[in-house]
C-alpha cells in the first residue's frame, strides 16, 4: 500500500467509529454479526472506522481475535473507507499487530495507551517510535490517555516518525489538551478527541477536527449531525445534539467509565443487532438500567 498521509489526515477530521466485538451464546466472536455491524456502519454514512479499539473490548479478546477483527473491517469497508487497526500490549505485540495491519490493507494503526505502570517520556517516545518504523507505510496515531505525558513528547515522536499523522487525546481536560497541543504543534497533527460526542464541542473549540465515537455504530446519522455542525462553528446546534446523548454517554463514563462498552452493546441489544454479552472485567447491565437505554434509543428512532 502507497502512503497517502493526506487523506489520512482527512480521515482522522471526521467521525472516526470504533467497532463493537460481538459474541454469540458460546462467547465467541461473532464473524457475521461483526460483518453486519460494519456494514451498517459504512451505509450509514460512517468513513473513517477503528477495529480493536477500546470500545471493541481490545484487552479482551484474543491475538487471533484481533486479527480477525482487522481483517473483517478492511473486507467489509469497501473503497472510500479508510481503517485505522488499533494495537497495542509490549512492544513486541504492537509490531506484530501494526504489520498484520498493514498486510490486511488498513490504511491507519492507532497505538493503544501503554498499560505497564512505569511509563518515562522518553520510553512514549520510544515506543510509539518502534512501531512508527515497522509500518512507514501506514499512518500511525497515539492514543494519549495519560495526563502526564506531555505535548514536548509528540513534538519529538513527530521529528523521529514523519508516518504520526494524529493524536487521538482522551484526558478528560480541555485546558490541558488545548495546552498538549500547542506544545506538540496544533498543525503537524490532526486532533481527535477521543472522549467522544460527550466532549467534542469543548474539543473542537480548542483545536480538535475529529472525533472517535461507539455511539455512532447505535445512530449513525446523529453522530455526523454534531459534526456538520462543528465543522461550521454552529456550537449552538452542535450542543442540540450534546442534550440529545447526554444521558446514553454519562451511562458510558460514570464510574470511571466501568459500563462503556456495556451500554453501548446494550444499545445495540435493544435494536436487535447483537447479543449484550460483554466480557470481564465489564458485564452486563442490570434489568433498570437495560430499560433505560432502551428508551434512549427508542426516543432516538422516533426523532
Amino acid at each position: 500500500m502507497m502512503n497517502d498521509f493526506a487523506a489520512q489526515r482527512a480521515a482522522l477530521a471526521d467521525v472516526v467509529a470504533i467497532t463493537v466485538s460481538p459474541f454469540d451464546a458460546d462467547g465467541a466472536f461473532d464473524r457475521d454479526v461483526y460483518r453486519t455491524l460494519v456494514r451498517r456502519l459504512v451505509d450509514g454514512g460512517v468513513r473513517t472506522l477503528t477495529a480493536n479499539g477500546n470500545t471493541s473490548e481490545f484487552y479482551s479478546l484474543t491475538l487471533e481475535e484481533r486479527r480477525v477483527e482487522t481483517e473483517l473491517t478492511v473486507a467489509e469497508a469497501g473503497d472510500g473507507t479508510q481503517v485505522i487497526v488499533g494495537v497495542g500490549q509490549d512492544a513486541t505485540t504492537a509490531v506484530a499487530a501494526a504489520r498484520h495491519a498493514a498486510e490486511a490493507g488498513a490504511s491507519m494503526v492507532m497505538v493503544h495507551q501503554p498499560v505497564n505502570p512505569y511509563v518515562s517520556q522518553d520510553g512514549w517516545i520510544e515506543y510509539h517510535r518502534l512501531v512508527a518504523e515497522a509500518v512507514p507505510e501506514l499512518g500511525v496515531v497515539p492514543y494519549v490517555r495519560n495526563p502526564a505525558i506531555e505535548g514536548a513528547s509528540l513534538a519529538r515522536l513527530g521529528e523521529l516518525s514523519p508516518n504520526v499523522v494524529g493524536a487521538k487525546y482522551a484526558v478528560p481536560d480541555p485546558v490541558r489538551f488545548a495546552t498538549f497541543a500547542r506544545d506538540a504543534g496544533r498543525d503537524r497533527f490532526v486532533w481527535v478527541a477521543g472522549l467522544a460526542e460527550l466532549y467534542a464541542p469543548a474539543y473542537f473549540a480548542c483545536g480538535a477536527t475529529g472525533f472517535t465515537s461507539g455511539l455512532v455504530g447505535v445512530a449513525p446519522a446523529i453522530s455526523r449531525e454534531m459534526l456538520a455542525a462543528l465543522r461550521v462553528g454552529d456550537y449552538p446546534a452542535a450542543m442540540r445534539v450534546w442534550d440529545r446523548i447526554r444521558v446514553f454517554e454519562e451511562l458510558r463514563a460514570a464510574r470511571q467509565s466501568a459500563d462503556n462498552v456495556t451500554v453501548v452493546k446494550e444499545a445495540l441489544a435493544a435494536l436487535g443487532l447483537c447479543r449484550r454479552d460483554v466480557r470481564p472485567p465489564s458485564s452486563v447491565l442490570p434489568e433498570p438500567s437495560r430499560a433505560a437505554v432502551a428508551a434512549i434509543v427508542e426516543g432516538w428512532e422516533v426523532a
